[in-house]
């Protein structure tokens, strides 16, 4: 289908949005793939629910299971125009970006060498991933990686155990937080 002749008030409406606009709409449609928002100030979509679309990693900083975790239908949300879809003729959205990063916001509180307590949320060969709260997961790995000290053998190790790490590395780019066990844990 041609979509700017058959909607050209779509097209005038997605032409004249910028990125970082801000904009508000309300929840219509949440599928496995994304949200779709029906915008206060744009058309109806000839086909899909909504003329905004929240894909999965737009919704949240944080981890969650299913979309539904973070917004429901009917919710209010108000956005971050990231730019267009000419694909599908949606106008491609960010809700996380108006909200604080938790890990930008753990990076600016936390120093290279300070200790904490956490929870083993899961143990892997690679090494045990441990939940600092507020979001924040970290790994300590299993081996030494980059001259990290290594946790020892995972098996030592139970889903649930609460126990003291250090944080070695923060990693903003790859979004990584690399754990050593503490001195008290030994």
């Amino acid at each position: 289908m041609d979509w700017q002749s058959g909607s050209p008030e779509l097209w005038a409406f997605l032409e004249s949005l910028h990125r970082g606009d801000i904009l508000s709409g309300t929840v219509v449609a949440i599928e496995r793939f994304g949200v779709f928002v029906a915008l206060d100030d744009g058309p109806d979509h000839p086909t899909l629910p909504g003329v905004g679309f929240l894909g999965l990693p737009e919704l949240s900083w944080r981890r969650f299971d299913d979309p539904s975790d973070v917004v429901q239908v009917g919710q209010r949300v108000s956005c971050e125009f990231m730019g267009s879809d000419t694909h599908n003729a949606e106008a491609r959205l960010s809700l996380k970006v108006l909200e604080l990063d938790p890990l930008q916001a753990f990076a600016d509180r936390t120093v290279v060498g300070q200790e904490f307590r956490g929870t083993v949320e899961t143990v892997a060969p690679i090494g045990i991933f441990v939940d600092l709260g507020d979001g924040i997961v970290g790994l300590v790995p299993s081996r030494e990686i980059d001259g990290r000290p290594a946790a020892g053998p995972t098996e030592d190790f139970e889903v649930g155990e609460q126990i003291a790490v250090v944080v070695a590395e923060i990693e903003l780019q790859t979004r990584r937080v690399f754990l050593s066990r503490s001195e008290s844990n030994q």
